[in-house]
């Protein structure tokens, strides 16, 4: 991609888990590209409105999973997730959303990946499957390395258009999925066995772009040939350049 001698600011969430996987995809060989690591520990939530406010676009990464509280369930021993209160980070997950409300201020695109899903989600006020293979479905962990599976993709959904495919294949390691989807949203994609793989806006006219996937598509194996990796790059940059 040429570059438009604009420097584009991209704010990321910062995560511990992988993420330099992160800004090597997002900035690829486009030079213009700069990553504004957006850390609940460095940045107070005062600071947060003027980092989003210089920045052309968000992405919020995966990690750890969300807090019960923030989808009003009371549970929070369950299988495969934290096995203690302190492994959980409320100070992570209030950041990031306020990180989340405030791009959609500013009209800033978002791209949300695997726990930036459920965040936005949760955020807009829906709630999460707490485990998936307690609720019947399929092994979607990392073992070791990604797990891999089919995805559909809604026919006429903005994952649809670019990704110019209704089936796909993506890499898996989460064991949390959404589960009743925020009234804002609409599922734009689903595994073999029924989980929700990515969201979008139901109604988009005058919303700011939002595209949020389950997958990880900066770490996904073929990301420089398979569309739910290269296109979604290219969606996003395209969507934050027109905001610069």
């Amino acid at each position: 991609m040429e570059s438009n001698n604009k420097k584009i600011r991209i704010g990321l969430t910062f995560t511990e888990a992988r993420h330099e996987n992160y800004p090597t995809w997002i900035q690829g060989s486009d030079a213009d590209i700069e990553i504004v690591e957006l850390h609940w520990d460095k940045h107070s939530m005062e600071e947060v409105w003027d980092e989003v406010e210089d920045c052309h676009g968000i992405v919020l990464s995966g990690g750890v999973d969300v807090h019960p509280d923030f989808y009003e369930n009371e549970r929070t021993e369950y299988p495969n997730g934290p096995k203690s209160q302190e492994e959980f980070n409320k100070e992570r997950d209030e950041f990031e959303m306020h990180v989340f409300e405030t791009a959609l201020n500013f009209d800033k695109p978002v791209l949300a990946i695997c726990r930036g899903l459920q965040l936005v989600n949760v955020a807009l006020g829906g709630d999460l499957v707490q485990d998936l293979e307690e609720n019947g479905k399929n092994d979607h962990r990392r073992h070791e390395v990604d797990g891999e599976h089919e995805v559909k993709i809604n026919s006429g959904s903005l994952l649809h258009q670019v990704a110019g495919t209704t089936i796909g294949r993506v890499n898996s390691a989460h064991h949390q999925a959404v589960g009743k989807v925020a009234d804002e949203l609409i599922p734009n994609s689903s595994s073999p066995d029924g989980v929700i793989e990515g969201a979008e806006w139901k109604h988009k006219a005058d919303k700011p772009f939002l595209l949020a996937v389950q997958w990880h598509p900066e770490r996904i194996t073929d990301k420089d040939t398979n569309p739910l990796s290269k296109n979604i790059r290219a969606e996003f940059l395209k969507a934050v350049r027109a905001n610069a």
